[in-house]
């Protein structure tokens, strides 16, 4: 394994973060303030980005992407994860590659637009009563003749409000396995306005201000079988397919806000007086500043070597868990920890260190909460010798 970068990796690196800084850093406290993204600002940022390079980079460029290997696309993530999490997904979108999957119709409809800029996609799963357990859902697709009718509910879908459609899961049946019956899951495009779907608010989050979450609700939602993404009853093949990433990319964004915090942690305990000395001086703050830049490093190492394998076709689940676990937790700690070193200053919002510590508590509980990944690595562990 090369740990130099390449110079093109330097380019995206060094242009990500002067967007980052140049484009992002001067709306944080606008959008922390407000807890909401201006449409305007959201369209000035998009054209910035698109004007960029940095607009849908993520995706093949086969299909207009910038066609990033897996590690140069998280190097590229952690840069925009130093920002407001709201702006930099937002107005620097990442389509879904799950839209990856669909037909040529379906890419005309879907794909194409959303790497251009003219729709936004958001992905629906997780329900009231089925968080980390999808098979557990209740929302229910029903087949009528040629159509789908769909009914249920889901919940805390990220940036429904302003997608133009969704990429929904629905338990379209069940099958026998030894363990009993288990649903079968479809997926399905259900585009916003179509009769019997309908989108409500969600809940105020503490993590992630401008970031929306919504409640998704289907009551007789009928659509035709052109809207069924993949194959019937194969949803949970379309997702592992497709989206089997986004962990990594969840730890490369904590990357970001971590070294930030970290550099902000540098520069107060070098400036800072106190008992005449700069307060990194002493061992009480400048351990903290090891400890920090050591689990950093680390959680660093663990994402980019999940990531090269993922290039190479040999991660496995138990990689992508533990760099997912590592990087999520190296977070909390370095955002309290930065706060601490603070003192008092830490929680006031003249910082970005308070919103970095608040948005970290999210991370272990989305795209699979620390408990799940502890047990993907444990059965990894047991499974090797027969447990």
């Amino acid at each position: 394994m090369d740990f130099g970068l390449t110079d093109e990796q330097r380019l995206i690196v060094e242009t990500t973060r002067a967007f980052v800084e140049n484009e992002l850093y001067p709306h944080e406290a606008e959008v922390e303030r407000t807890g909401l993204l201006r449409p305007e600002l959201i369209a000035e940022l998009k054209a910035k980005a698109i004007e960029a390079g940095l607009y849908a980079a993520n995706m093949p460029e086969e299909v207009g992407g910038a066609g990033l290997d897996t590690v140069t696309w998280l190097l590229y993530e952690k840069e925009l994860g130093r920002a407001n999490y709201a702006l930099h997904w937002t107005c620097v979108a990442r389509p879904s590659n799950i839209l990856c999957a669909g037909t040529e119709e379906q890419r005309e409809k879907y794909l194409y637009p959303c790497i251009r800029g003219e729709k936004s996609d958001c992905l629906a799963m997780t329900e009231p009563g089925a968080g980390s357990d999808l098979r557990g859902m209740k929302a229910t697709a029903v087949q009528d003749g040629d159509d789908w009718v769909l009914n249920g509910t889901k919940h805390f879908i990220s940036h429904a409000d302003i997608a133009d459609f969704a990429i929904v899961f629905m338990a379209s049946g069940e099958e026998e396995t030894r363990r009993g019956k288990r649903k079968k899951i479809t997926a399905f495009f259900v585009d916003k306005g179509t009769k019997g779907f309908n989108v409500r608010d969600g809940y105020r989050n503490v993590s992630h201000r401008g970031y929306t979450n919504s409640i998704l609700e289907f009551d007789d939602c009928r659509l035709p079988s052109s809207q069924v993404l993949g194959e019937v009853h194969k949803g949970f093949e379309v997702a592992n397919s497709w989206l089997g990433a986004t962990r990594l990319q969840v730890g490369a964004t904590c990357l970001g806000r971590a070294e930030r915090a970290l550099g902000h942690a540098i520069d107060y305990a070098a400036q800072r007086e106190q008992f005449g000395q700069s307060i990194g001086k002493f061992q009480g703050v400048s351990f903290k500043l090891a400890d920090m830049a050591v689990e950093l490093k680390a959680a660093e190492l663990m994402i980019l070597e999940a990531a090269w394998k993922y290039d190479a076709g040999t991660v496995t689940d138990q990689d992508m868990a533990m760099a997912k676990l590592k990087a999520t937790e190296m977070l909390a700690f370095v955002a309290d920890e930065a706060i601490q070193i603070h003192g008092g200053m830490g929680l006031m919002d003249e910082l970005p260190l308070e919103r970095i510590w608040r948005d970290a508590r999210v991370e272990r509980i989305w795209e699979g909460t620390s408990e799940i990944q502890r047990h993907i690595i444990s059965r990894a562990l047991l499974r090797a010798v027969g447990g």
